[in-house]
């Protein structure tokens, strides 16, 4: 790395833009830029609610890349969970979701059905007196979202939205150039997230029941992203194109934050390049695809210096499983790098966003 490129940004920048949304917790990790290796968290016993796919690669990312260990999953579907059960080598089934949370082998559930069904399966989790990892999108609005912390608060236990992003080898060290001032004061944050789905009223993508759609599915990578770097925003504006079914199948998001703003967009009817932008007053920082998952970026600064981050590519959930055993051995309720109020807010901007364009979920 060029000497150049730690220099600190210029003393002279606008006061009115914002920095980087950084607590006093985050501190350690945002100047080492590095993450501890997953392999040296405590060992917890996980219990799966749910056999799709996302929950598939999370029980690998458990079994290969931490001590801890998945000792069941759940189904109403008994084929599924057998099914599930023998390719992740978990013994034991519940063809029963209150069976799985009440297994007294299980001390963290992790939730993995379509976000229709999240709030109530964490609220099951948490009477069980269980610690609980809900996938993201958290529930389908802010209410949901209320209920559930509300809950784990009476109960004591801990409860995080499952952004594993935030958690990622790359994330900490990009979080580290910002804090040391190498771009100068955030102007302006970019995502996109798209992936192709070929229109099918029964996928879960696209159905209302499931509360389908590209925000809650792939909007969120973006949109928690742009909370990740300059928090809560001060202004939402939203444009989309809905499918047949009304959910939505395209979306274009501004955020504003004073004189900065993220543009971010999400779309189910196209594989974008899916990658995300930082700019600064002193340069920026060039996240490449996939920005969500385990990958590398490039720092260009204003002042001709430039360095490049290399990141590995592969299964990154193991980070997040890690974190969720710190916390809980640490008997913390919720974790400091994905706190209760940044999923509330991340929320708060996906209801706005679904008003603006018009989409409403059965039952909400």
């Amino acid at each position: 790395m060029s000497n150049d490129a730690r220099t600190a940004a210029p003393t002279d920048q606008p006061t009115s833009l914002p920095h980087f949304a950084a607590t006093a917790a985050d501190l350690p990790e945002v100047i080492s830029g590095v993450v501890p290796d997953p392999r040296t968290a405590p060992t917890v016993r996980w219990g799966i609610l749910g056999a799709g796919n996302i929950a598939g690669s999370f029980a690998e990312a458990v079994r290969d890349h931490t001590r801890a260990r998945v000792v069941a999953v759940g189904s109403r579907d008994r084929v599924r969970a057998e099914r599930f059960a023998t390719e992740h080598g978990i013994h034991t089934t519940h063809a029963d979701y209150t069976e799985l949370v009440e297994d007294p082998q299980v001390d963290v559930v992790y939730v993995a059905t379509p976000h229709s069904h999240h709030r109530d399966h964490a609220l099951l989790a948490i009477a069980a007196g269980k610690h609980v990892l809900v996938e993201k999108a958290f529930t389908r609005n802010e209410a949901e979202a209320r209920e559930i912390l509300d809950a784990a608060r009476a109960a004591g236990v801990f409860v995080m939205e499952a952004m594993w992003t935030r958690f990622l080898p790359h994330v900490a060290a990009l979080r580290g150039v910002i804090a040391r001032g190498e771009i100068g004061q955030i102007v302006n944050v970019t995502a996109d997230h798209g992936q192709f789905f070929p229109f099918d009223p029964e996928h879960r993508l696209y159905a209302p029941d499931l509360a389908g759609g590209a925000l809650l599915d792939l909007g969120v990578y973006p949109v928690s992203f742009a909370h990740d770097v300059l928090g809560a925003p001060s202004s939402v504006t939203a444009v989309g194109a809905l499918t047949e079914t009304g959910v939505d199948g395209q979306l274009g998001i501004t955020l504003g934050y004073g004189r900065a703003m993220a543009t971010l967009s999400t779309t189910l009817w196209s594989q974008t390049p899916n990658v995300a932008s930082i700019s600064g007053t002193a340069g920026r920082i060039e996240v490449e695809g996939t920005f969500y998952a385990p990958t590398s970026f490039r720092v260009v600064r204003h002042d001709g210096a430039e360095w490049r981050y290399e990141g590995f590519r592969g299964e990154g959930k193991q980070y997040q499983a890690a974190e969720v055993a710190r916390c809980v051995e640490a008997g913390l309720t919720e974790s400091p790098r994905m706190t209760w109020q940044d999923t509330l807010d991340v929320m708060r901007t996906m209801d706005e966003v679904r008003r603006q364009t018009g989409v409403v979920y059965p039952g909400e």
